[in-house]
C-alpha cells in the first residue's frame, strides 16, 4: 500500500478536479463498520491522493450518521498521512461573509458522540493532546494557497460543531454569536479527533455559505442557499486544494504524526489481542 498519500474529504463535486488522474474507486472494510462511500484514489499535483465524499455520492448520509472512525480508519489503511477537509459552514460573525473561507484553528463540541469520536476503549486507553485540534502546518499551507488566489481567507477561528440535521434555532444561533464563536457546522470535530488519534495531520477549509439565523436582517439559512454558495465556491476550493497539495512535504514528520507517542496509558503487556488487531494501522509503530 502506498504511503504518504494526501486525503481529501468533501462534497461529491470535489473529485471533478482538473488534473486528478488515474482515478480508481476502492472499497475499504474497517472494524468500525462502513465508511461513507468507497474511496477514490488517484494522482493530483504530483502526489498520490485519496478522496472521500463525506456524505456519500448523491449526499445520502446525515451528519449525525457519519461514521468518522470508519472514514479516518479507511484513509489510514490507504496510507494517508494528511487530510484536507473542505466543509460548508454558517457564519456567526458579520466579518465572515458568504463565499469567504475560514482556516479554523479551534473547535467547540456541541455533540453527544464522544464514544464515536475515538478509536480507543476495548482494553486500550489513550488520551491524545487536543489543545490545538488542527494541524497548524497544514492549516498554514491552505491559508497561503487561498491568499495567493486573492480569496477572502481568514486566519483562524472557532468552529462550533452542532449535531443537526436541523439548522440552529435563533436562540442557539444568537448564543453562539454573542459568545464570539466564528462558524458553525455539523461534521468536522469527529474527523479531527479521529485523525489526531490516527496520527494523520488534519486541517479544515471552512467555506461560508450563510449567516446561520442569528443575523435577523439576512435571510436565514436554507439548503438552497448552502448549495448555491457552495457551487459558487467550488472552482476556488479545488484550486486551493491543488496548490496546497503541491507544498505538502513528502515525509510525514509533523507533531501530529507522533500524537500517540505519549498518549497510551495502558501497559503494553495487557493490550487485548483483538483490539491490537483492530487498531493495527494506528498502532503498528508501537507494537
Amino acid at each position: 500500500m502506498a504511503a504518504n498519500r494526501v486525503g481529501i474529504i468533501g462534497g461529491s463535486g470535489l473529485y471533478h478536479i482538473e488534473g486528478f488522474t488515474r482515478q480508481k474507486w476502492v472499497e475499504v472494510k474497517t472494524p468500525f463498520g462502513a465508511p461513507s462511500d468507497q474511496f477514490l484514489t488517484g494522482e493530483l499535483s504530483g502526489r498520490e491522493v485519496v478522496f472521500l465524499p463525506r456524505h456519500g455520492r448523491g449526499h445520502r448520509v446525515l451528519p449525525s450518521e457519519l461514521n468518522h472512525r470508519a472514514n479516518i480508519y479507511g484513509m489510514k489503511k490507504l496510507g494517508v498521512e494528511w487530510i484536507i477537509s473542505v466543509s460548508a459552514v454558517g457564519s456567526l460573525q458579520t466579518k465572515y461573509k458568504p463565499c469567504d473561507v475560514v482556516l479554523i484553528d479551534q473547535f467547540l463540541d456541541r455533540t453527544k458522540k464522544s464514544l464515536e469520536h475515538t478509536f480507543f476503549g476495548r482494553g486500550i486507553v489513550a488520551h491524545i493532546a487536543f489543545a490545538e485540534p488542527i494541524c497548524e502546518e497544514l492549516r498554514q499551507l491552505l491559508l497561503e494557497s487561498a491568499r495567493t488566489m486573492k480569496v477572502r481567507a481568514h486566519n483562524g477561528g472557532t468552529y462550533v460543531n452542532m449535531e443537526g440535521p436541523a439548522f440552529s434555532t435563533r436562540a442557539e444561533s444568537l448564543t453562539n454569536h454573542r459568545a464570539g464563536y466564528d462558524v458553525i457546522g455539523m461534521t468536522n470535530l469527529g474527523e479531527a479527533k479521529c485523525a489526531r488519534e490516527a496520527e494523520v495531520a488534519y486541517a479544515t477549509m471552512a467555506m461560508i455559505t450563510d449567516y446561520d439565523c442569528w443575523k435577523v436582517d439576512e435571510a436565514h439559512v436554507t439548503v438552497e442557499m448552502v448549495i448555491e454558495n457552495l457551487t459558487k465556491n467550488a472552482a476556488m476550493a479545488k484550486e486551493v486544494v491543488k496548490r496546497a497539495i503541491e507544498k505538502i512535504p513528502q515525509v510525514a514528520d509533523w507533531s501530529c504524526h507522533h500524537a500517540l507517542r505519549n498518549a497510551i496509558m495502558t501497559d503494553r503487556k495487557v493490550w487485548p489481542a483483538k483490539t491490537i488487531k483492530e487498531l493495527k494501522p494506528l498502532l503498528q509503530k508501537y507494537l
